[in-house]
């Protein structure tokens, strides 16, 4: 009997470390055989919406494709494309960016995480911004107009949203922004603000010993100009004041 017992034992299918089918507690694939084959890429992103539809259908969530390993064709004898890699028809669809990481994982896949297109904009937008104002706080500071440091971190945001010039190539020269009556007061700020910080940056590499493009710099005379612009208002603020108090 004990032998028929050993037997029977012996029927019975070995189960290796069985775990529960959940997304979160699969073992990777590292020391098995994967779906993919070795060289393939995966992508990862966040599908936008069309500009063709008004609906959000199947933009919640993330996705996975795959770069393409090889390049279409034209079939000679009927003339449409083929493609061997029939990965590039394969997308699969996640609830979250986490979820589609822990699968391409899984499956020993080399991966790439492309960050929405809109966050990338708006991270590289407050990066440049808060260089830029981080330089107008220092520069202020060292003319002694700290007073205006609101004024022009107001004027710097304006510019930045569209609504002012903030390039400083259609002048020739930093006083001609100072003396041109077609711009508001605000935008004067940000293109002398602006123009400094672009000489700022070859002035800083020269002091490294790097010039750029072999030129000097005109940062003192883009800040002469601020101080000329700050005076003149000063000078018409007092004007005013004058003037009101003689009335």
């Amino acid at each position: 009997m004990e032998i028929v017992k050993q037997v029977e034992e012996a029927r019975k299918p070995q189960v290796p470390g069985a775990q529960p089918s959940n997304d979160n507690r699969h073992k990777p694939l590292s020391m098995m055989r994967s779906f993919f084959p070795s060289d393939a890429v995966a992508r990862i992103f966040k599908p936008s919406r069309s500009v063709m539809t008004s609906g959000k259908a199947r933009t919640n969530g993330w996705r996975l494709v795959f770069d393409r390993r090889s390049a279409p064709f034209i079939e000679p004898l009927m003339g449409y494309t083929g493609d061997r890699d029939t990965l590039t028809q394969v997308e699969l669809d996640f609830p979250t960016r986490e979820s589609a990481i822990r699968y391409a994982e899984r499956q020993g896949l080399t991966y790439v995480v492309q960050a929405p297109a809109g966050q990338v904009a708006d991270q590289v937008g407050r990066q440049a911004g808060s260089a830029t104002h981080a330089f107008s706080d220092a520069t202020l500071e060292r003319l002694g107009l700290m007073s205006l440091q609101e004024s022009y971190g107001r004027a710097l945001d304006t510019a930045a949203t569209g609504n002012d010039p903030s390039s400083p190539e259609s002048w020739a020269s930093p006083m001609d922004v100072v003396f041109d009556l077609g711009l508001s007061l605000e935008a004067k700020r940000s293109i002398l603000m602006n123009w400094a910080w672009i000489e700022y940056l070859p002035d800083q590499a020269t002091n490294e010993g790097m010039p750029e493009n072999n030129r000097p710099s005109r940062l003192d005379e883009v800040e002469q100009a601020l101080l000329a612009l700050e005076r003149e208002v000063e000078g018409r603020d007092l004007q005013g004041t004058i003037a009101r108090k003689a009335a």
